[in-house]
């Protein structure tokens, strides 16, 4: 039984770890003010960013559903794994040797993930070194007539299984890994006597790996005419592969899909390796499954794709289709969709039905690069689609095409875009614009009246509603917003966020201050409970465990929320605010001080008037010596 992680340690690699980083490659991240970050929230969906990191105090919170942690509950959320597989992840990554209690061992080689993790990484070598042997020539020669040569297939870690049922199961046996273990990394098959064997044979292999770079499945396609399974297969649903929410090549495009702000979605790998090798870097396919809702929120959150005035509408999703039925098909699934991306949405479709890898085996680099250039408006190509079949010489023709192609130009969420396209339509029609115009208004009335009648948003995504309610915590955003709560919320922050320049004397005046807000002043003693760790890495965790539960987070959010500071004038704030504050305090206490002394005067108490005298003069030299003067 593996012995517990020493907190000493855990600490270490907590403050050794650059939790911007990690959270970065899940999320594309942006400057949101001195010392943090921000992007679209990983854990729901939403089109405006409110998750925030703070590298400097190692902490994440998003201030739309609330989720908030440290480096070690990102990975637990994220990824599925324990705290102690977390904690071992990272210290891995900045090289600190772990120690437990009693002695124990690491728990990693014994965590399933972890093994399915390790046992998907040596399948990939094994994969890799068997195309380089004499049996592999069938995949050699698919990767030519495709146009990748050695270079290429080892840019993408492509791979041979041979045509053997049990080839893959021995070499990883002999590795140490167990037929239980290959069986849930999906590198086993089962069959009806309860024997195992190699699910992928004589196949040539892609190994599909997440945003980190970990190889999570494969996918293979088949090579020999006696290979009666399907002409692609794909690991199953393990531990660590769902297919909805991995897309391959994802990996290899996420930093020049977040620089350029534009992602293609195609539909293959060899489709993702021809882009790649053409210069179209942001090329990602699907792993057997259609484009969906989960694939959405992934592609937004590292294309960073926002739903702002000032920002939207810059990014770009591209979709390549085959014009075939089944490509038709995938148009019309991504359309249905189209209202979740804030960026702009287009289609490219190769000519001649071919789609990229063939299109640059054909006509080389150039088309591949030309085709995602010369992509068409989503709305467009499906307005034009919806006209496709009728008769537009025909009076009834050009009805029904209205018709069709009303609904679509209805569907458009930007007034001004949808305009646009009643205009568009109009001349596509050859008919009076103001006619289009009341087709259009009629099938947008139409619309909403049929989503009116289904309870909750139409457009909501199944996950958030299956969602349990969240325990009801105290809310940065629900303070009010008077100038003396703002008071004691800033100088809170100041003293959470940067302790150190704020200095602890000025500290413990300030936890000594009366606040007006309650809420607030739960925060204030819980930082007055841990004055002594106030030059300690985990300031503010630990103050986030002195409160009670439903303020914790309301920790994290002033611990993280943007200071509206420059970094060059962040100590001379966080010491001005915090002054305020205890000067007002001090004003307060002084108040209080001059009317007691005048009831006294108005009793005749001499001697009680002269000590509330003394008082209130040493008060107002301490706010003499508060403000410099």
């Amino acid at each position: 039984m593996p012995g517990l992680i020493r907190r000493t340690d855990i600490d270490e690699v907590r403050s050794r770890v650059n939790i911007a980083d990690i959270v970065g490659d899940y999320v594309t991240l942006k400057s949101a003010g001195v010392g943090s970050l921000k992007g679209l929230c990983p854990f729901h969906e939403e089109r405006s960013p409110s998750f925030h990191v703070r590298p400097g105090v190692g902490r994440y919170h998003c201030f739309g559903c609330g989720e908030d942690g440290d480096v070690f509950t990102f990975l637990q959320r994220m990824d599925h794994v324990s705290f102690q597989e977390a904690v071992e992840r990272m210290a891995a990554r900045v090289g600190i040797e772990l120690h437990y209690e009693d002695g124990g061992a690491a728990a990693s080689d014994h965590g399933n993930r972890a093994r399915l993790l390790a046992a998907n990484a040596a399948a990939e070598q094994y994969f890799r070194a068997q195309l380089a042997e004499p049996g592999a020539q069938p995949a050699r020669d698919f990767l030519g007539g495709r146009g990748f040569d050695q270079a290429a297939a080892e840019r993408f870690g492509v791979g041979y299984a041979p045509k053997s049922f049990d080839a893959l199961k021995n070499a990883l046996q002999g590795q140490g890994f167990t037929q239980d273990e290959l069986t849930a990394a999906g590198l086993l098959s089962t069959g009806e006597r309860g024997n195992s064997y190699d699910r992928f044979r004589g196949r040539v292999i892609w190994p599909i790996r997440d945003v980190t770079g970990q190889t999570v499945g494969f996918g293979a396609r088949k090579l020999f005419d006696d290979d009666q399974g399907p002409k692609y297969l794909n690991t199953p649903e393990t531990l660590v592969f769902h297919k909805s929410q991995v897309l391959y090549g994802l990996d290899l495009a996420r930093r020049d899909v977040a620089k350029s702000k534009q992602v293609v979605i195609v539909e293959g790998y060899t489709d993702v390796m021809a882009c790649h090798l053409a210069g179209v870097t942001t090329a990602v396919a699907t792993c057997g499954t259609a484009f969906g809702v989960d694939h959405i929120k992934v592609v937004r959150r590292v294309l960073g794709d926002v739903d702002n005035a000032a920002v939207s509408q810059t990014g770009e999703v591209v979709f390549t289709f085959d014009p075939d039925e089944a490509g038709q098909r995938a148009a019309s699934r991504a359309f249905a969709e189209e209202q979740r991306f804030a960026a702009q949405t287009f289609v490219a479709v190769a000519p001649e039905g071919l789609d990229p890898c063939d299109l640059r085996i054909h006509r080389g680099d150039e088309a591949v690069r030309k085709l995602i250039t010369d992509r068409k408006p989503m709305f467009e190509f499906m307005i034009r689609r919806s006209l496709a079949g009728h008769d537009l010489e025909t009076v009834e023709g050009r009805v029904a095409a209205l018709r069709a192609g009303a609904p679509v130009v209805a569907g458009i969420r930007d007034p001004a875009l949808r305009g646009g396209y009643v205009r568009n339509l109009a001349g596509w029609l050859g008919m009076d614009p103001g006619e289009v115009g009341r087709a259009v208004t009629s099938a947008g009335n139409t619309s909403r009246r049929t989503d009116s009648r289904v309870d909750g948003d139409p457009r909501r995504p199944e996950s958030d509603a299956a969602e349990p309610p969240r325990p009801r915590q105290a809310n940065l955003t629900e303070l009010p917003t008077d100038p003396v709560t703002r008071m004691e919320r800033d100088a809170l922050m100041a003293i959470l966020q940067y302790p150190q320049q704020v200095g602890p004397a000025l500290v413990a005046k300030a936890v000594e201050a009366r606040f007006t807000n309650p809420t607030l002043a739960v925060v204030r003693d819980g930082v007055r409970g841990q004055l002594d760790h106030l030059d300690s890495g985990e300031w503010l965790q630990r103050v986030a465990e002195e409160v009670p539960q439903g303020f914790d987070s309301l920790v994290t959010q002033l611990g993280i929320a943007p200071i509206p500071e420059r970094a060059e004038q962040i100590a001379i704030y966080c010491r001005g605010v915090v002054t305020s504050l205890v000067d007002r305090d001090l004003l307060r206490r002084k108040g209080e001080l001059l009317g007691a002394m005048q009831r006294a005067r108005a009793e005749g108490d001499r001697e009680r008037e002269a000590a509330l005298s003394r008082e209130s003069l040493a008060l107002e030299s301490e706010r003499r010596e508060l403000r410099g003067e």
